[in-house]
Formats: structure tokens, C-alpha cells, sequence
């Protein structure tokens, strides 16, 4: 089942892009929760994080590391940023296509909600 996500990787659906290599795709999340509010998404169809198996590792790992790069890239490295996977609908999780908030430009509060 396509989703959103799909189709921003399609390019059939535009999107403030700000970083993409052969693995993942970041942009801005158009409902931001804070200053700086982007989605890291694998080019791979995984529906959510229960779904990704061992031979996603490097994947996975591929969207920590573009969280990383953004983050020093957006300067928000230093002051502290958060990174959030929702699992589900109890979670908060509402396009089921695996994704990653990358959230700063301000204090984060804890617990998150």
C-alpha cells in the first residue's frame, strides 16, 4: 500500500528536501512541533519499526547517521536535538512508512507527552 512517504520519494509529491542519498530522504515535517522538525525515511517500504528485520541494519543505521549530519549541519548538534520512532497508532505513529523526527531549535520538555 503506497503512502505519502511513497510518494515523496517518487518525487510524485514535493517536499522541502533536505538531505537524500541512496538509502534515506529527509524533509521538513509540514505539522513541526519545534523550530527545527524534519522526517528521516529509508527509501524501503518498512511499515513500522516491528517490521524491519536483521538485513535492515544498515539501513537503520544509515537514518542515525543522517539524523547526525543534519543535525551539525542545521547547527542544532551542540545545543541537543531529539530523535523520535513512533511504533503503532497508541504511539502516535499515523503514515505507516518507518520514519524518524528530528526535533531542536529549543528546550525539549520530558516525558514527551
Amino acid at each position: 500500500m503506497s503512502t505519502i512517504f511513497k510518494d515523496i520519494i517518487d518525487k510524485k509529491i514535493p517536499a522541502n528536501i533536505i538531505y537524500e542519498n541512496e538509502n534515506v530522504l529527509a524533509f521538513e515535517d509540514i505539522n513541526a512541533v519545534a523550530p527545527f522538525h524534519f522526517l528521516i525515511i529509508p527509501k524501503k517500504e518498512i511499515k513500522t519499526i516491528n517490521d524491519a528485520s536483521t538485513k535492515d541494519r544498515e539501513l537503520l543505521g544509515d537514518m542515525l547517521l543522517a539524523a547526525s549530519n543534519i543535525a551539525k549541519e542545521n547547527n542544532i548538534d551542540e545545543d541537543g536535538y531529539r530523535l523520535v520512532i513512533n511504533c503503532n497508532r497508541n504511539a502516535g505513529q499515523t503514515v505507516f512508512h518507518l520514519h524518524m523526527h528530528i526535533l531542536g531549535g529549543r528546550k525539549l520538555s520530558w516525558p514527551p507527552g
